[in-house]
């Protein structure tokens, strides 16, 4: 079938809305009519080939839609069913078998531009376009997934703002309230408050941490987190990060959260902590990229551990998010700005200047 999507031609190219052509759904695939799709920064690295994403490709990994067609094989939705995409997972592997599908030991299939089985769904007048970025490419009108990545969610919350659920929102909420499991009562600091950040923020909350710090060098994104319910703020160019953390929590923060993905910066969330106190890495750092840790401060119980896509499993946490949503324990609207998927171009130059905090395309 014919669908409009936006493509990326060359390293570092603008997107461009071209026609394509998109496949029929296989026997164990899903065409689903993409209704809202978040911008992330993944989206953005394969865009300036951060990643090893092959062009001319279409990305997009953070889509809500309604099914309109299902293979033969499928059991888990219907057509006319809303639903929310997140990354695929091969399901056999070791750790898929023990319900840690955000560590599936074939993670960068996401990444490769075709499906498994090296095929490829996009087309433009008989030529290769790359698709089935994190299994949907869902920059588009249309998409194709399969049940190891779609979720059935109600039909009585706004379709076109919940695609984040299914990466940015999840990443940030899922790494406190699955990863690091906040104590109610207790300190934690974030550091780097873009989308992820605030919703981690916004899952402190929820959890009754006491004192919630937000840290990054940008004074309207630290004002923006005092909005959503951060209690400090701290600008590292202007305050010296570790020693002020010390100070506000009386001996070191309980939890604390790198969503940056810098040495320098997870070392301080490291450094700050209270005896006992856990770091938790969200942001992604180049491949090979090292830290330093003092041994003594680890001896003394604290600890360090990373997360991959909120450490959940989609199935049961999205929903879970979303009747946070519903009783106002989540408000992640109050991240999102919404584009038409035209304006993809001018909605990424936004995004990159910090202007808005998560802006979803409406194709």
């Amino acid at each position: 079938m014919e669908i409009k999507a936006a493509v990326v031609r060359r390293n570092s190219g603008e997107f461009m809305i071209e026609n394509l052509e998109l496949d029929d759904p296989r026997e164990d695939e899903i065409l689903v009519k993409v209704v809202g799709v978040g911008i992330c920064s993944t989206d953005l690295s394969g865009q300036t080939q951060k990643i090893p994403a092959k062009l001319p490709a279409v990305f997009g990994h953070e889509g809500s839609g309604i099914v309109e067609k299902v293979g033969s094989n499928v059991k888990k939705v219907a057509p006319g069913d809303h639903v929310v995409m997140t990354y695929w997972s091969c399901g056999t592997c070791k750790t898929c078998s023990n319900d840690e599908s955000a560590f599936c030991l074939g993670f960068f299939q996401n990444f490769r531009g075709t499906r498994p089985d090296g095929s490829i769904t996009l087309k433009k007048d008989g030529n290769v376009v790359h698709g089935n970025f994190f299994n949907q490419s869902s920059f588009a009108s249309h998409c194709l997934v399969t049940e190891r990545n779609i979720v059935k969610v109600d039909k009585d919350v706004p379709l076109e703002i919940i695609g984040p659920l299914g990466c940015g929102i999840i990443s940030g909420v899922g790494a406190v309230m699955n990863c690091l499991k906040p104590k109610e009562g207790s300190s934690i600091a974030i550091f780097g408050v873009g989308s992820v950040g605030m919703a981690a923020i916004q899952a402190a909350i929820a959890c009754g941490c006491e004192k919630i710090i937000a840290v990054t060098r940008k004074d309207a994104r630290l004002d923006q987190a005092m909005e959503l319910g951060a209690t400090h703020k701290i600008n590292p160019t202007r305050d010296a990060v570790v020693e002020e953390l010390m100070y506000i929590t009386g001996g070191g923060v309980d939890y604390s959260l790198e969503c940056a993905g810098h040495p320098t910066v997870l070392r301080q969330a490291f450094d700050s902590l209270h005896r006992r106190g856990v770091c938790c890495l969200v942001g992604a750092a180049p491949r090979f990229t090292e830290v330093s840790l003092d041994m003594i401060s680890i001896m003394q119980g604290r600890t360090l551990v990373g997360s991959v896509e909120g450490d959940v499993n989609p199935d049961d946490f999205i929903p879970t998010m979303i009747e946070m949503y519903k009783e106002g324990k989540l408000p992640f609207d109050k991240l999102i700005t919404t584009y038409p998927l035209e304006d993809i171009n001018q909605a990424v130059a936004d995004t990159q200047s910090g202007k808005v905090l998560k802006a979803v395309l409406t194709p």
